[in-house]
Parts: structure tokens; C-alpha cells; sequence
């Protein structure tokens, strides 16, 4: 494209455009993920009012940088775009409250009884008994009821909660108690990601995994001792929690990726293991389920041996 020459009201406005609203109309869907929004086309991308983030490379910007880096366009076309839109339309600029306001974080409030949750957990996703027993009984896993939003019945969820090096909870994950239709899944807005579900154990060993379901499945797939190891659901594929864990506690030097047995867990696991080694990390690896998740191996198995699953990182 020639040179467009571009006045500096036209590149503000072009920088002020709300892009959750921008993404929306060109079709693309966004999943809530805490006070943010995540691409479901590319898991490890959020945006915020006109600003993005790429979690997996660590670098993000606003409108203008999203559509060169993810629709290849040029600066000039950027910019077009941004001021036109598809069929001539212009974009609101993004609200400034909406850009700077950031949610407390809370807890989801407790059910008086957990039988939908354990319900759900044990007999849908055949988590052991004797495993989820042991998260409840450490506060790492409750039952929430929450009311709707005209008040006529309340939503129950499985909340996995992540603590602070100082005890206090600061990150939830909710996972919807039913097992028909695709489940429903949110971060609680507020939450910091680095505190995401965890639990340390005393040995030198770290298991890492997509999702709190996947750590519950993975121990009831591998019993034996499992008390004794540290284990983080990282809620995506950002390594944000095992790094965390990992500067906390200087005792895991052993690292197991369990990320999902696709492309983007794939991916996930060699870009966190090189992440590591740079920071000095030597004993890593990465170890898939035959089935999709950790979750479809324990109830559609079967389990595969750890020399099939393992991939040398």
C-alpha cells in the first residue's frame, strides 16, 4: 500500500477503538476469562478494552499492533480499517471506565452442603473419592450457590481456589455442575493468575496441567503417594502459576508438563519448557494423555504407559 498519511486526531481515535467491540464484529468469539476476555481461537491472547496481551509470548499493545500481528496488516490498512470498519462503519472508542476499572476480587459464595458438587465430580468425571475429599478438607475446593441474575434460582459451581503465599485466596476458577451441553468454565473476576488452584507438596517434583479437573483426574489415574508432590492447574496454557510456584518454593526442581494432548497443548508444553530452561531448569518433561485431556483418559481410558506419553523436552 502507498503512503497514507494519517493526522494524529486519526491515529488517537484509531487507537482508542474499544477492541472487544472491533473483534466481535469481525466475527471473532470471546470467552470471559476474570475481568478480561480471551480469544477462543488462540487461548493464550486476552484483550481488555483496546488492549491485548499475548500471555505466550509476553508482549501485547493495542488495536493498531493486534491487526498487524494477527491479520497481517500494514500499518496504513491498520489504521483504515479501524477508522472505517467492514462496511463503513466506525467504532466507538473504548469507555474509559470500562479500560480502567478492575473488579475486587471475591470468592463466589458457599453452598450450605456440597452433594451436587461431589456428585458431579465423582460420578460424571470420576474423580476418586478419597483424592476430592482431600482438596475439600484443605479449602481448595468448595460448592458455590450463587443467585441468577433475576433472583428465580441459583447457579451451583465447583470453585477451585488458589491461595497467596500468605494464605489468602486470591484466584477461582468456576466449573458449571452439569453434564449435558458444552460446561460452563470462568475465571472469578478480580483474580491474579499467578495463584491459580495449586497444592505443594515436600518432594522435588512439580506436575503442571491445563485445568483443575485434569490435576484431580491425573492423581486418580496415579494414586500412589501423590501427596507427596506439588501439583498447579494453570487454567489455560500461561505459565504464569508454575512460575510462581516455582519462585516460592525453591524445592520442585523436577517439572512435568500434563498439558491437553492437542496442538495447543503441544505447543504450550515446548514454549514453557524452553521458558525454563532458560531460567536454569534441567529436569523437564512433558507427558500426554492418549485421550484429549487428562479427564476423557480416566473415564474412556485407556491409561497409557508413561514411556508412550512421554515427549523429551
Amino acid at each position: 500500500m502507498a503512503y497514507v498519511h494519517f493526522t494524529d486526531d486519526q491515529k488517537c481515535r484509531a487507537a482508542e477503538v474499544d477492541l472487544e467491540q472491533f473483534l466481535l464484529r469481525q466475527g471473532e468469539k470471546l470467552l470471559p476469562s476474570g475481568f478480561e476476555k480471551r480469544l477462543a481461537s488462540d487461548h493464550s491472547v486476552t484483550v481488555r478494552g483496546n488492549e491485548w496481551y499475548d500471555h505466550a509470548e509476553k508482549r501485547g499493545g493495542g488495536p493498531i499492533s493486534f491487526l498487524q500481528k494477527f491479520y497481517g496488516m500494514t500499518y496504513p490498512e491498520a489504521v483504515t480499517r479501524l477508522l472505517d470498519g467492514e462496511q463503513g462503519k466506525s467504532f466507538e472508542p473504548v469507555d474509559k471506565n470500562k479500560r480502567r476499572e478492575k473488579k475486587v476480587f471475591s470468592l463466589p459464595p458457599a453452598s450450605p452442603n456440597m452433594r451436587q458438587m461431589y456428585a458431579y465430580l465423582i460420578q460424571h468425571r470420576g474423580i476418586s473419592r478419597e483424592v476430592l475429599d482431600a482438596f475439600v478438607h484443605a479449602k481448595l475446593i468448595y460448592e458455590s450457590a450463587e443467585p441468577s441474575a433475576d433472583g428465580s434460582r441459583e447457579h451451583h459451581n465447583a470453585v477451585f481456589v488458589g491461595y497467596d503465599e500468605h494464605g489468602a485466596a486470591r484466584h477461582a476458577h468456576k466449573r458449571g455442575l452439569y453434564s449435558f451441553g458444552e460446561g460452563f468454565k470462568r475465571n472469578v473476576a478480580g483474580c491474579d493468575s499467578r495463584y491459580s488452584f495449586h497444592c505443594c507438596g515436600s518432594s522435588d517434583r512439580v506436575y503442571a496441567f491445563e485445568a483443575p479437573i485434569d490435576l484431580l483426574s491425573f492423581i486418580t489415574l496415579h494414586p500412589e503417594g501423590w501427596q507427596k508432590h506439588s501439583y498447579v492447574a494453570l487454567c489455560g496454557v500461561s505459565d504464569n502459576a508454575l512460575l510462581w510456584m516455582l519462585e516460592q518454593n525453591p524445592m520442585p526442581r523436577q517439572v512435568t508438563l500434563c498439558l491437553d494432548n492437542d496442538k495447543a497443548g503441544i505447543e504450550a508444553s515446548q514454549r514453557i519448557s524452553e521458558g525454563l530452561r532458560e531460567r536454569g531448569y534441567s529436569q523437564i518433561e512433558a507427558i500426554f494423555p492418549g485421550q484429549k485431556d487428562w479427564n476423557l483418559e480416566l473415564t474412556d481410558g485407556p491409561v497409557l504407559t508413561k514411556q508412550e506419553m512421554t515427549m523429551n523436552m
